[in-house]
């Protein structure tokens, strides 16, 4: 339990924070848009895939659950390893 719970923390805070800068990334592109659709909604209209910080907020989602797939196929694999080095 504990490996899981720490591939969750370092996965969500790793993927969230590329998420973070792939919108940063987004914005400078494509530029800001109107302000109504930048951001700063009330409520469940966050995470609304139209406006940019929904699309952001669902992105930074979908990469931090992708980074915890990451470190626990790896952490799996490492200790595969480790347990064929220690016989």
């Amino acid at each position: 339990m504990n490996k899981l719970l720490i591939c969750i923390v370092a996965g969500m805070t790793t993927g969230m924070g590329n998420g973070s800068v792939f919108g940063a990334t987004l914005m400078c592109f494509l530029g800001r848009g109107k302000f109504e659709d930048w951001g700063g909604a009330p409520n469940a209209l966050n995470f609304h895939p139209a406006t940019f910080t929904g699309f952001v907020d669902w992105v930074m989602i979908v990469f931090g659950v992708a980074f915890v797939i990451i470190m626990v196929l790896a952490l799996a694999k490492h200790e595969q390893l480790e347990a064929a080095a220690s016989r």
